[in-house]
């Protein structure tokens, strides 16, 4: 866990805003979102799960509790009835979603049965700093 003790001027910008490809256009996604959600549904799908759908509503919110936590440098839980991983300071989305799958909590997430939806953001810290968010519904 990082510490922070001076005041710093943050300018929040999302992870990485080019777009990957059409899909991922089509979807409103940057190529960090989606990208973790290939990843995030590659795992699924080697423990013989269906794939998880974009929910825009999803993304909407991860991407609002993303941004507070980059703008307060605060990783915390949102407190909407989501499902939810969040982490920070992984440089990419393998090295979040090996974490997320290499931590218990985390890894019941995203191999939870009963999941169907997924919303994914991640914003970058002037700092370098990448906060990231997975929240998912029925």
């Amino acid at each position: 866990m990082y510490g922070y003790m001076a005041a710093i001027t943050l300018l929040l910008h999302p992870a990485e805003p080019a777009l990957v490809d059409l899909q991922a256009a089509s979807q409103g996604l940057n190529r960090f979102e989606h990208q973790v959600i290939e990843r995030t549904n590659a795992q699924r799908r080697f423990f013989g799960l269906r794939a998880l759908e974009v929910d825009h509503r999803l993304v909407g919110s991860a991407r609002r509790h993303t941004a507070w936590m980059t703008r307060n440098r605060n990783l915390q839980h949102t407190t909407a009835p989501v499902g939810e991983n969040i982490a920070m300071g992984q440089r990419n989305s393998g090295e979040v979603v090996t974490a997320w799958m290499n931590s218990p909590g985390h890894r019941q997430n995203i191999l939870h049965t009963g999941y169907r939806k997924i919303g994914v953001a991640s914003y970058t810290a002037s700092d370098g700093t990448i906060y990231w968010c997975q929240q998912f519904l029925r």
